[in-house]
């Protein structure tokens, strides 16, 4: 079946109208993969994985950056700027390629991922690296497209929660009704946010009439939201999470205390080891950040704090391949090293019983 995408398909719950260019890449349409494997370990009636990797450039970026660029066309813009840890860049970049218009990125050196660098550069973005980290990157573009023509498209722009927000219509719709809980990364915070505005939208219509709770999990060395002060120097190995000052933080407090969640931290390790338990267990890759959901649940069901009743969704926010680095570092010592001899290679493996003419 043909998916128009975002904009179109989600036409009445969007501010859209008849200037409004039906940009798309297709994006949306994700799917919400029930587990298999992992929910045996855990202590719930069931669990599923929304996988945005899925997504046109990998991440759950595309859904909010389609808005965001489409009304920016809409407005006359010709340029569009955003600050980025690398899955923002990466679909600035592809939104602004489709649209016909200019995008600057500008990012912390040293500090993204080269899968995401390069979508943003192969996509003909102009790439600035600043001695920095993202939230002084963020300040200055802030400022710039305060000052000149050139239109924002960070998750503060409000277009872009309004894209995000259809992620949890997409997950209502497949699941005939709402999970218990809703666990997702928390970075800047604009996805937590556009969910809970996604729900509450459809509750407000009277398609539900019920809300998840909302659990977000930040990395240890990069939460604010748990400590409730900017980290001046956030650090985890998750890079799309690593965040000191979020943008959306009013937004990702209130769906925590209007659903009745919470935002708690997970360590690097117990982040890797989500990441390597999709992928080992489920056949999901996902980047670093993307576990975190995991992470958390697994941390929560540990502590006891489910019952063996609920539903939880857990949102992996962009895919392995945005980070290939991170996954062949920790699974390097796997690889088996032989010389070119089918016979010593059935010999290592060990392969017995009857050969096959």
């Amino acid at each position: 079946m043909y998916w128009p995408g975002v904009i179109s398909h989600f036409a009445d719950y969007l501010p859209v109208n008849p200037r409004t260019p039906e940009l798309t890449l297709q994006e949306g349409s994700t799917p919400l993969i029930r587990s298999q494997h992992i929910v045996k370990h855990l202590k719930l009636k069931s669990l599923f994985f929304k996988f945005e990797g899925m997504n046109p450039t990998g991440s759950f970026k595309d859904r909010g950056m389609v808005m965001a660029v489409a009304k920016a066309v809409e407005e006359g813009k010709k340029v569009i700027m955003c600050a980025s840890t690398g899955n923002t860049s990466a679909s600035a970049a592809a939104y602004a390629r489709r649209a016909g218009i200019q995008c600057i990125v500008l990012i912390p050196q040293g500090k993204i991922a080269l899968g995401k660098l390069s979508q943003a550069l192969m996509h003909g973005a102009r790439v600035i690296a600043i001695q920095g980290n993202f939230d002084e990157a963020l300040t200055i573009v802030r400022s710039i497209t305060s000052h000149y023509p050139v239109a924002l498209v960070n998750s503060i722009n409000p277009f872009r929660i309004e894209g995000q927000k259809t992620a949890a219509f997409e997950i209502v719709d497949w699941m005939k009704g709402v999970p218990d809980y809703l666990a997702l990364p928390v970075g800047n915070a604009g996805n937590i946010t556009a969910y809970w505005k996604g729900f509450k939208e459809l509750f407000n219509r009277k398609e539900i009439n019920v809300l998840p709770k909302m659990i977000g999990f930040q990395a240890q060395g990069s939460c604010p939201l748990v400590t409730g002060i900017p980290v001046e120097k956030p650090h985890t190995v998750a890079t799309a999470i690593r965040i000191g000052n979020p943008a959306s933080w009013k937004g990702a407090i209130n769906a925590r205390d209007e659903s009745g969640g919470s935002i708690e931290a997970v360590t690097d390790e117990e982040i890797l080891a989500a990441q390597r338990m999709l992928a080992g267990e489920e056949g999901l890759f996902v980047e670093p950040a993307s576990a975190a959901s995991l992470a958390g649940v697994l941390k929560k069901n540990q502590a006891g704090f489910f019952q063996g009743k609920e539903t939880v969704v857990c949102v992996l926010t962009g895919h392995g391949l945005k980070d290939p680095d991170i996954a062949i570092e920790q699974c390097r010592d796997r690889i088996e090293e032989l010389e070119a001899s089918e016979e010593k290679i059935i010999e290592h493996l060990e392969l017995s019983g009857e050969k096959h003419d």
